[in-house]
């Protein structure tokens, strides 16, 4: 791999937190504007074991962290926000939680965090929505709750900021827009050509949808504007009509809001296939019940290759 390749390819810092969460390198604005750009995050953070995993063990050792936050969100133009899509619950040093159930964790630009955990084994009642008791973790002097909705369900989820040592927000900023269009399919720049051009090419195909969580929003309230940004993974170019239709990796989806956060039945997650004429059809798993439901929306979509 030639240098030009290897610089485009390399993770960069795009904005960097100390562990009180104050900004101590790069900026929201850098961080925005490569999200926006359709950049993958990945955020790296440190903790100490006895602090953050095994608070009875006598080991200070310092863990480094690095996590991909497949799913990224970018609110009002100007709030980033990440989400890990594909991880299953980790008890370090070697084993897994005890009970099979994502976590999808949320990371704000500015270090807010939370926690959404649909249980894949769906053994927990689905009535007691709402609310539930903060529990303080008086063990964990860095951990600091600050809601949490839906304890005793299949989908419990809180927000909370835990003080790493840092918040490291790295980015691989090597997308190129090459289309935008409406919700309607109306092209505003650029063309479906370099999307079927992927598809026998072996490139890789990402979009940012506007709008996508927007029947989420709370009722009488607006949607805050947004775009959901998700990586495409089976590609079909119909050539006589110039139609690119895109099959997604599994996405969270989550009311928008500053920060992002989750709230009694404000988030599901699911699957998309995705069009250049606008059309979005969803196939979403309610998190309280694991029970899937097929629908359809339009949005304006923008769409990058690499």
């Amino acid at each position: 791999m030639d240098r030009v390749s290897q610089e485009a390819t390399r993770l960069r810092l795009a904005l960097s937190l100390d562990s009180r969460r104050r900004v101590r390198g790069g900026s929201f604005e850098a961080l925005a504007d490569a999200i926006r750009r359709g950049a993958d995050l990945h955020i790296g953070t440190e903790f100490r074991h006895n602090e953050h995993v095994d608070t009875s063990s006598d080991s200070p050792e310092i863990v480094r962290e690095l996590a991909e936050f497949r799913t990224t969100y970018l609110i009002e133009d100007r709030w980033s926000a990440g989400i890990m899509t594909l991880r299953q619950p980790v008890s370090l040093p070697g084993a897994f939680g005890p009970r099979p159930s994502m976590s999808f964790f949320l990371y704000n630009q500015d270090g807010t965090q939370a926690i959404a955990r649909p249980h894949l084994d769906g053994a927990s009642s689905a009535d007691a929505t709402g609310a539930a008791p903060i529990d303080s973790h008086p063990d964990m002097p860095k951990y600091h709750p600050l809601d949490s909705w839906d304890a005793e369900t299949n989908a419990p989820s809180s927000t909370f900021i835990y003080d790493f040592e840092h918040f490291d927000f790295l980015v691989r900023d090597n997308w190129t827009e090459v289309l935008a269009h409406d919700a309607g399919g109306t092209v505003l720049h650029g063309s479906s050509d370099a999307l079927g051009d992927v598809c026998g090419a072996g490139g890789e195909v990402k979009a940012a949808v506007r709008g996508l969580c927007a029947d989420l929003a709370e009722p009488e309230m607006d949607a805050i504007d947004h775009e959901v940004f998700v990586q495409i993974g089976s590609s079909y170019y119909y050539t006589e009509q110039r139609l690119f239709i895109g099959g997604t990796h599994p996405l969270p989806r989550v009311r928008a809001s500053m920060p992002l956060r989750y709230a009694t039945r404000a988030w599901d997650f699911g699957w998309l296939i995705l069009r250049t004429d606008g059309r979005v059809i969803r196939r979403l798993c309610n998190p309280y019940t694991l029970r899937f439901h097929d629908s359809e929306s339009r949005h304006a979509i923008r769409w990058f290759v690499r």
